[in-house]
């Protein structure tokens, strides 16, 4: 079972309000949104759970859940997942929060934790708690999708109440990709989101933009 206090430190570290500047990053979906490709809740839905079951989702929880393991080379798993990224603004985002994390997680703990890509910064810095895989997945997965929520809430733009209707209705799928996730050897890393990796790269090119990715 979970320990109730690595459980609070937990939904401390994977909280929107944690200093890692996720308001700034919409994996795309900035772009996405201004070719007509996002223009409603369904549309939104529909995005991030492709992101969630093929694409960045899938590969940083498999990751994540790799990084917490006991024993494992952490700077193999960086170097998989830069490989994996998509693109130059993807390596960005990974880097960027994960440095921020680190930063903020060594403070906090009075340990050292270098700088690494943000999935597997978060699993070496929860690998002490207490806590099942799969529910530290489930968070993950929950931060990820409440980053792309907000940002298409702002940028639709959708009220605030079909933001939340939205997250709500993605929390079942949340919760079986975390399980299947946490049980998933490295050779199933995989990515197949091809829309949303050219609109990654896209990105890089838009004229006019609120967002860095």
């Amino acid at each position: 079972m979970a320990d109730p206090t690595d459980r609070l430190r937990l939904i401390q570290w994977l909280s929107p309000a944690f200093p890692i500047g996720t308001f700034a990053y919409s994996q795309g979906l900035e772009y996405a949104i201004s070719a007509g490709d996002v223009r409603n809740a369904a549309d939104l839905t529909q995005w991030i759970i492709a992101i969630l079951g093929h694409g960045s989702g899938r590969s940083d929880a498999i990751l994540l859940a790799h990084a917490r393991a006991a024993n494992t080379d952490l700077n193999s798993l960086c170097d998989l997942a830069l490989a994996h990224a998509a693109s130059s603004e993807r390596v960005t985002e990974m880097m960027e929060q994960g440095r921020a994390f680190a930063t903020t997680i060594s403070a906090i703990t009075g340990k050292p934790h270098p700088p690494r890509p943000y999935a597997v910064a978060v699993g070496q810095a929860t690998a002490p708690l207490a806590i099942p895989t799969a529910d530290v997945l489930a968070l993950f997965l929950q931060g990820l999708a409440t980053q792309l929520t907000a940002a298409a809430t702002r940028f639709v733009p959708l009220g605030q109440t079909a933001a939340q209707q939205t997250l709500a209705a993605l929390a079942p799928e949340i919760a079986r990709y975390a399980a299947h996730y946490a049980t998933l050897p490295l050779s199933a890393l995989s990515s197949t989101t091809p829309r949303a990796d050219i609109a990654q790269m896209r990105h890089e090119t838009m004229l006019v933009r609120i967002f860095r990715t």
